[in-house]
């Protein structure tokens, strides 16, 4: 059942495209995530430009991830203020990297430019996650189920000024660390089309110590309101967002959001973050060997002799 996307000028299956919002949808309820590190890649693999996979797929994510965040609104497992902290630096990143992005688009670099910048990010971001959730479950094994991860962030967000009490995440920290973070996933968001949950839950477990059980929920709620921000910018200045492929993601991601946050529930924070790392770094691993393998088709451009 093939499809024309009219923006992407590709026919592709239908139920390809939905499969593949299905199963983003499901990773989004599981882990926290808007899902666009994994969609984006997939899309550039079935033949969409990268451009119009960068600025697409922003609209399946703000999908799955409201219907996977009311669930966690019914269980109390989203911090509304660090919520608001996080989008509102979001919302100030995604605004620098719609420009980045047109600067790039306009240079004719963006298609390479955001294959490096997702092998090198999810890299970095899948490797040090890897290791840390790889000692976390060593460690738990060998001490028990009673002994507990030591929480607080760094020292250097306890030593800024101007903090504020986060009730839902017991913490009384500054507002520039939610700020910061907010601000970097918001340029994630517009240069490769990604929620940046991948990102975001991390730092919020790490970098401002926040309790894994609240995570999930409070990064879903900045990842709507900065994906639906970073799309309607993408469709206003670039022109790159297709309504038809949109849809189709949207559709089988709703329904595995709400498959996902049922998963999510029965698994251990251990077990969530170990397997979010091993699917971050397999997506770098095939982004990768597609830039630098030898492709199976060859194209050759020829100049014809005008006698």
């Amino acid at each position: 059942m093939e499809i024309y996307l009219p923006i992407a000028e590709v026919s592709v299956n239908g139920p390809l495209l939905l499969s593949i919002g299905l199963v983003v949808g499901l990773l989004s309820g599981m882990f926290g995530v808007g899902g666009g590190f994994l969609i984006t890649p997939l899309l550039f693999f079935i033949g969409i430009p990268p451009a119009v996979a960068v600025a697409t797929s922003a609209n399946q994510i703000v999908a799955s991830s409201f219907s996977a965040i009311l669930a966690h609104i019914r269980r109390r497992t989203v911090d509304f203020p660090m919520g608001i902290a996080l989008m509102v630096g979001g919302l100030s990143g995604s605004t620098v990297g719609i420009f980045i992005f047109n600067l790039l688009r306009e240079l004719g670099q963006v298609d390479l430019l955001v294959n490096i910048f997702y092998v090198v990010v999810l890299g970095l971001i899948g490797g040090l996650m890897f290791i840390e959730s790889l000692s976390a479950l060593r460690k738990s094994k060998v001490q028990g189920p009673k002994a507990k991860r030591k929480r607080g962030g760094l020292d250097w967000v306890h030593a800024m000024p101007m903090r504020v009490r986060f009730r839902s995440s017991g913490l009384y920290i500054s507002v520039f660390p939610p700020l910061i973070v907010g601000f970097f996933v918001g340029v994630l968001s517009a240069i490769m089309g990604v929620g940046g949950g991948f990102v975001v839950v991390p730092a919020m477990i790490y970098i401002l110590g926040m309790p894994t059980k609240v995570v999930v929920g409070t990064s879903l709620f900045q990842i709507i309101f900065v994906s639906a921000y970073t799309t309607m910018m993408h469709a206003y200045n670039s022109h790159t967002v297709d309504t038809v492929l949109a849809v189709l993601l949207i559709v089988g991601g709703v329904i595995g959001a709400q498959i996902g946050a049922r998963i999510g529930l029965r698994l251990k924070a251990e077990q969530l973050r170990i397997l979010l790392a091993l699917l971050v770094l397999a997506v770098c691993l095939k982004l990768g060997l597609d830039l630098v393998l030898q492709p199976t088709e060859a194209f050759s451009i020829s100049v014809a002799r005008h006698l």
